[in-house]
């Protein structure tokens, strides 16, 4: 350690002078919350970010080929499609909106028919069921979300009826009674509350889809960020007559206000660290103010003025540094409770997830902590220079 070093560092304990340590705690202190609070927000948002995801590409696939007017002789496709490298599996779908009839009311869900023996290897729907599995769906029985369950009181082996607007069927083809096979929960409101799933050739029945006509096709990826080179390949083989979509393409703007959030409270909540940079400021200015004598002293002795800027520099440094390392302890402990515990629990209505998700990316850190000490350095300019500019003969004229 140098010398510079060594008195940046009696300065900044500054155990001989009382009010000068409160002021520098003080300013250690306003860095440490700053840091601190940046780290668990935007953890809260990568978190929330990332459940998001996981949840929407749970629930649906990484990519969905459709057609207007359906998708004929989909097994053509699925065949055309299989050996591309990167895709994982396939399954057709039926996608429509239908009714729920319960006491004499009638509610809109979304229907999805699946292929039982296909759909498990495309999406996670199997691993959100409690108490069946996916390919153990009957043609006249349904899968039903938490939520609605809970809304209803519903129960494993309760008939529902379902009500398809869209049948042709005369009489009461339009109505049609299932058994609650299973109950699912992925942790988003809005699946658990208004999606519903039946075997493919019900969903054909209850739409009045020909027995080789389909919705579309739900593609899995090895890598769900190949989506986008992968959807090319699928055009190239199947042609543009297709409508093919990506779990990007699906959520663009969503993803996009979320990244545009977590900006913008990285920016509101650096203000807090800016504002602890005032107190860098104010404690060196008071730090150079009572060390006249010292740097006068400094002076007579042939200490050059870049090393007097430098100690004064240093300081601030230091009261960064310090103010940094125990933000990052406190923002990564509390993040670890929030993760461990997860005490904190919020309405799925609102915010789709009912926990606070806590994930921490190194970037994110490194980002924080770069953005702290570059604020707190700036903050050391000016005391530092005007440390330096004061002549020896000044400095001891009154000593």
């Amino acid at each position: 350690m140098n010398f510079e070093s060594w008195i940046s560092y009696r300065y900044v304990m500054a155990k001989k002078d009382r009010f000068l340590s409160v002021i520098n705690l003080i300013s250690i202190a306003g860095v440490a919350i700053g840091v601190m609070a940046l780290i668990v927000v935007i953890g809260v948002m990568t978190g929330f970010d990332n459940d998001l995801r996981e949840k929407i590409i749970g629930t649906n696939a990484h990519i969905v080929i459709e057609k207007e007017t359906g998708i004929k002789f989909f097994q053509a496709v699925q065949d055309k499609i299989k050996n591309i490298e990167g895709l994982a599996a396939t399954t057709p779908y039926i996608h429509g909106q239908v009714f729920l009839e319960s006491n004499s009311q009638a509610m809109g869900l979304t229907l999805r028919g699946v292929a039982p023996q296909t759909e498990k290897n495309v999406t996670k729907v199997d691993e959100y069921l409690l108490d069946s599995k996916i390919e153990d769906l009957q043609e006249d029985e349904i899968v039903i979300g938490s939520q609605l369950a809970n809304y209803f009181g519903y129960k494993k082996g309760d008939l529902i009826t379902i009500i398809s607007p869209s049948s042709g069927v005369s009489g009461d083809g339009w109505r049609h009674q299932l058994k609650i096979s299973g109950i699912f929960t992925s942790g988003m409101y809005d699946y658990d509350m208004n999606l519903v799933l039946v075997h493919l050739k019900t969903a054909q029945a209850i739409f009045s889809f020909p027995e080789n006509m389909v919705s579309g096709i739900a593609v899995k990826l090895d890598n769900v960020y190949a989506a986008p080179s992968i959807k090319d390949r699928i055009y190239e083989l199947i042609g543009f007559t297709y409508l093919v979509r990506t779990w990007i393409d699906s959520n663009r703007n969503f993803f996009a206000a979320l990244r545009l959030e977590k900006f913008a409270m990285f920016v509101i909540l650096t203000l807090i660290v800016l504002v602890a940079s005032f107190n860098i400021v104010s404690t060196l200015i008071v730090t150079v103010t009572s060390k006249i004598k010292d740097i006068g002293i400094l002076k007579a002795i042939g200490v050059p003025k870049g090393s007097i800027r430098r100690i004064f520099t240093l300081n601030g440094i230091y009261i960064g540094l310090m103010g940094t390392f125990w933000g990052l302890v406190g923002g990564v402990g509390l993040c670890v409770i929030l993760k461990k515990y997860q005490f904190i629990k919020l309405p799925q209505e609102i915010y789709y997830i009912d926990r606070l998700p806590v994930i921490l990316e190194l970037n994110d850190i490194l980002c924080i902590v770069g953005a702290a000490l570059l604020i707190s350095y700036l903050a050391t300019i000016y005391p530092a220079m005007k440390a330096a500019s004061l002549e020896p003969v000044e400095a001891l004229r009154y000593e």
